[in-house]
């Protein structure tokens, strides 16, 4: 299941990138426009903006924006940024592989065949959507 900082981070990236290019956004236009928490949001934005998706700019006419053209910026990156491994399993993630304790064959696993699957099926779609569009 996707996390409210994950879904509120996809809401907050598209609301700016909906903006004209180059507006600098602040939290509380995203905050109220999106109905996220300011002190969530402020979290999520922070996160983001380290993860070289977003700049920020201090000051009268300051905010937030893209640093990014929006069709650069792949679902993959947001999610992995917000929420970690895509993967619902660590023993099938392709960054944050970890074997599973209760498992001594990966390879006759059920659970691991059906979700490798899962990522695989979940993966082509993330990768191939963009900011751009979300918008």
């Amino acid at each position: 299941m996707l996390s409210k900082k994950t879904k509120y981070g996809i809401k907050a990236l598209t609301f700016i990138a909906k903006q004209e290019k180059g507006t600098k956004v602040q939290i509380a236009t995203i905050s109220e426009e999106e109905n996220i928490s300011h002190k969530f949001l402020e979290s999520i934005l922070l996160t983001l903006r380290k993860a070289g998706l977003l700049a920020s700019k201090k000051g009268k006419g300051g905010g937030y924006y893209l640093l990014k053209e929006a069709a650069e910026i792949k679902m993959t990156d947001v999610i992995r940024t917000l929420e970690g491994p895509i993967a619902m399993v660590p023993c099938v993630s392709l960054n944050f592989y970890e074997k599973c304790d209760d498992c001594p064959d990966e390879e006759a696993c059920s659970v691991h065949k059906l979700m490798i699957q899962v990522r695989d099926n979940t993966l082509q779609v993330l990768r191939n959507t963009t900011l751009s569009d979300l918008v």
